[in-house]
């Protein structure tokens, strides 16, 4: 029995019914996608149909094909049309503000959430970027990655799912704007202390502090 109703066999229909077939079937990125084949019997459509959803979806970035080997779920940070939306996006004042006072309150709650739930293997983590943010710096580069993957670790630790996938796309968004304010002179470093100071207030559990701290490093950071 076809799985899409005649009347509903549109390439964007396909795109909803390969993303259901992903989450039933586990994928992962780097993960393998069902051949065209196998999604066209599975979807009851056209191979031509599915291969212009795959298409849809390899010009967003979120899949890539090697030849040979078939088709792979990227990670979502591998999409560049995300960088390039970023860039004209925040071009507009107002916008990169609402982006800036938006990853405020997230990053807020999340420290405070840290406090509450974070374990030690989230702190190790912290501790381990803070080294490699440290080491980037004294090599000449600007720990942007390392920035990133700090503050991740933070909304990781506060083991809100949701406010996790909030984040990511808003920090993506605000990725030129991290960029900038990291590059100022002396700012890496300042950001560097900063962070060893929020992660001491969430090892000690102490939310007050940890907001406190985390509310200066970002006020600190906006341009």
């Amino acid at each position: 029995m076809p799985l899409l109703p005649e009347k509903r066999k549109v390439y964007q229909e396909i795109l909803l019914e390969i993303n259901r077939i992903i989450k039933e079937d586990g994928l992962k990125p780097g993960d393998k996608l069902p051949s065209e084949r196998e999604l066209s019997d599975r979807l009851a459509v056209g191979r031509s149909s599915v291969r212009e959803a795959l298409r849809a979806l390899e010009l967003l970035g979120l899949i890539t094909t090697r030849r040979g080997e078939g088709t792979f779920l990227q990670h979502y940070r591998h999409n560049k049309l995300i960088d390039l939306i970023g860039v004209y996006v925040l071009k507009d004042f107002k916008t990169r503000n609402d982006v800036v006072e938006m990853r405020t309150i997230l990053e807020l709650d999340a420290v405070r959430l840290a406090c509450r739930r974070g374990s030690e293997r989230h702190f190790r983590e912290m501790d381990r970027i803070i080294q490699s943010a440290e080491q980037a710096i004294e090599a000449g580069r600007i720990p942007t990655e390392e920035d990133y993957l700090f503050h991740r670790t933070i909304c990781r630790s506060s083991r809100n799912s949701v406010l996790h996938r909030i984040w990511v796309p808003l920090i993506e968004y605000s990725k030129t704007v991290r960029e900038t304010s990291l590059a100022r002179e002396g700012r890496a470093e300042e950001a560097l202390e900063e962070h060893r100071a929020i992660l001491e207030a969430i090892r000690a559990g102490d939310e007050n502090l940890a907001v406190m701290r985390m509310a200066l490093h970002l006020e600190n950071s906006i341009l």
